[in-house]
């Protein structure tokens, strides 16, 4: 689970190389990667692979677009929200517990700035499967992997307009699938599923569009290559304690 500290010195240390051809090459160096330990709400985060890393799944230029203008917009917008407020110096769980009251400028933009650090850390060019343990607790509750898989695509297939799919884990530690609209996730005091956010996807049209259309369920069958179940498996753990 998240500790509630501030990095000062993480930093963006992102460097991509040319564009060519309308996609970008393979090399992008990083800073050290956001986690749910280290996260820090006046830190833009590096983007942990390159954009092309994720290729055939989700391709270069979605992930470029998607990482360095929406995600970085969301974040711009919002450190200027809760610039000179009493939020400033808010962990991000701190805000998101009382989002009811904080505006939607915060709830909207807030949402998406964190909802996307997660949802960078969730993928992979190597997808291996989760660990015995979250294996074993995915069993227990949804049946079977397979079943958990299942239900979770149903809840991003299901998601009326944009928004989020979810795996978390409630306050008496069950798993637990459903999804939020819009920017909302499962820490926030409106949102109507409440607990610690395993995995997310994203399914806002930018997430998806330039390369499967209006084919959701495609991008959705398409995300499971890409998962990192190594940091999902690792949140559970964390999550537990």
């Amino acid at each position: 689970m998240e500790r509630r500290t501030f990095l000062k010195n993480l930093g963006l240390g992102i460097a991509a190389t040319a564009v060519s051809g309308g996609s970008v090459a393979n090399e992008l160096t990083t800073s050290k990667n956001i986690t749910m330990e280290n996260f820090n709400t006046h830190e833009f985060p590096a983007l942990p692979y390159a954009y092309n890393a994720l290729e055939p799944y989700i391709d270069a230029r979605t992930m470029e677009l998607h990482y360095d203008k929406h995600h970085r917009t969301y974040f711009n917008n919002f450190t200027a929200a809760i610039k000179g407020t009493p939020l400033e110096n808010s962990t991000i769980e701190e805000i998101f517990a009382k989002i009811s009251s904080a505006g939607d400028a915060v709830r909207n933009n807030g949402g998406g700035f964190y909802n996307h650090v997660i949802f960078w850390k969730n993928l992979s060019a190597k997808s291996n499967g989760p660990s015995q343990e979250l294996s074993a607790a995915l069993a227990k509750e949804f049946g079977s992997f397979d079943k958990f898989r299942e239900a979770f695509g149903n809840s991003a297939k299901t998601r009326f307009g944009s928004g989020w799919a979810w795996l978390y884990l409630t306050s008496d530690k069950k798993l637990a699938i459903g999804s939020t609209p819009n920017q909302d996730n499962t820490l926030m005091n409106v949102s109507q599923i409440k607990g610690t956010p395993l995995l997310a996807l994203d399914v806002w049209e930018h997430a998806y569009y330039l390369k499967y259309q209006n084919r959701r369920p495609e991008y959705i069958d398409a995300f499971w290559n890409v998962v990192n179940w190594e940091e999902v498996s690792r949140r559970y753990k964390e999550a537990l304690k």
